[in-house]
């Protein structure tokens, strides 16, 4: 199979550009920048879907691949929300989007699939309530972005295309993502909750998030959201334990939510205090197994216990 990645040299890109290759797949990078340490076989190619004008090398690589998987997006947590901010983390997903179902219909040869990136804040606040597939969007600054997002998705169907919409939780890997900014309290012996600690965390291990994708490019049936989160959330106090135990440190002292609105404005509410107790009733009804069901197995196997 030849498989696109957009942001195939990101947090969760490269190790998925690295199994497809490890299955014998063809695979090529599309990345803003340089492409340094990409595995060997993968080929990279510079792409800029904000000017898309013209028919620049990498549309012809979309247009003739067998399926892509769009990763594309602005950090939702690498700033402050301004105004400015905001309308970026719009702007980079659906304009990423955008560019890839235009080139993914610019050829007679069009991806069978579109594995596109979304994320379980598609869901909105749900306080206790759990979520899956089947429910619609909540009405936060996050939620109208993710059904923006995944709008755009659904005009490669117009295509031919069969599209997933991977809503991804916190996926865990401890080179990267939110985990190593996550685990620096507890280290400094100040960790704990966050808040009131009652929130839902829906967390992935990032081997499972990625074997999931595999999944989902090899399961034909497979359409529509997708929830890319653990059969286990667990509020963030439990969350918190788990990941002291995985440190062997406390994991008592709580940030309360005074300080983390100060510190980070809306997002705070948006990513530290709201949750969703999402569940992957779609990847289980694929028959997905995942290597690991419970916090405690994903923070222990990270950090080597």
């Amino acid at each position: 199979m030849k498989v696109v990645v957009t942001c195939g040299t990101g947090f969760i890109g490269r190790p998925l550009v690295a199994a497809l290759l490890g299955r014998g797949d063809e695979v090529a990078v599309l990345t803003r920048g340089m492409a340094p340490d990409l595995p060997a076989g993968a080929r990279a190619l510079a792409w800029d879907p904000e000017h898309a004008g013209g028919e620049p090398p990498w549309m012809s690589e979309v247009a003739g691949a067998d399926a892509v998987v769009n990763l594309a997006g602005e950090s939702i947590a690498a700033h402050r929300w301004s105004v400015v901010q905001k309308d970026r983390i719009l702007a980079s997903r659906v304009r990423a989007t955008r560019a890839v179902v235009a080139a993914m219909g610019a050829d007679a040869t069009r991806p069978r699939a579109l594995i596109s990136a979304s994320a379980v804040g598609f869901y909105g606040p749900r306080g206790d309530e759990a979520v899956t597939e089947a429910d619609g969007p909540g009405g936060d600054f996050l939620a109208k972005v993710c059904v923006a997002w995944e709008s755009e998705a659904r005009r490669a169907e117009a295509v031919g295309a069969r599209v997933v919409l991977a809503r991804f939780g916190l996926v865990l890997a401890g080179d990267g993502g939110a985990l190593p900014r996550m685990e620096l309290p507890f280290r400094l012996l100040v960790g704990g909750p966050l808040g009131g600690g009652g929130q839902w965390v829906p967390w992935i291990h990032r081997d499972d998030a990625v074997a999931l994708l595999v999944r989902l490019l090899e399961a034909g049936r497979a359409t529509g959201p997708v929830n890319v989160v653990g059969p286990a959330p667990v509020r963030n106090r439990e969350f918190a334990r788990a990941l002291g135990r995985a440190l062997g440190r406390p994991s008592g002292l709580p940030a309360p939510a005074p300080m983390l609105r100060l510190a980070l404005g809306e997002a705070a509410d948006a990513l530290l205090l709201a949750g969703q107790r999402a569940l992957p009733r779609a990847a289980e009804g694929l028959g997905f197994h995942f290597r690991y069901a419970t916090a405690d197995a994903a923070l222990g196997a990270i950090y080597g216990h």
